[in-house]
């Protein structure tokens, strides 16, 4: 089990860095959007800050997500990313929406392996 945890954080964090990394430099195609995603991207694209505070935050957790001895923190950092993904999924896009389920419950089992971590924030 130890194993298999390992290569989903390792690959969960690649995914975000990839994903970080790509708002940065623009090496993926992007897909022909619908309007209403176009919209969506348009309104996002008007705020100069947005994507690259965005982009940041997903190549940090996506590092910390990979690292065992970070992972707790970088599950937090990534969770309200994960968030707007689930939430855009099922909102505007739902042809991703299973991807983004399986996102989300990765990232939810790692903050339930690591609650105890979390305990003194919270007490």
């Amino acid at each position: 089990m130890k194993i298999v945890k390992l290569i989903l954080c390792v690959l969960f964090g690649l995914m975000f860095i990839n994903a970080g990394l790509n708002k940065f430099f623009n090496y993926l195609p992007v897909p022909e959007l619908p309007a209403d995603q176009l919209k969506v991207m348009t309104a996002f694209m008007t705020i100069p800050w947005l994507m690259p505070l965005l982009a940041t935050m997903e190549i940090i957790g996506g590092v910390l997500f990979a690292i065992p001895r970070t992972r707790a923190l970088g599950a937090i950092v990534i969770f309200p990313v994960m968030v707007g993904i689930l939430l855009q999924h099922t909102i505007v896009a739902p042809e991703g929406i299973i991807m983004a389920v399986v996102l989300f419950l990765i990232n939810i089992w790692i903050i339930a392996d690591n609650w105890n971590k979390y305990k003194p924030m919270v007490s």
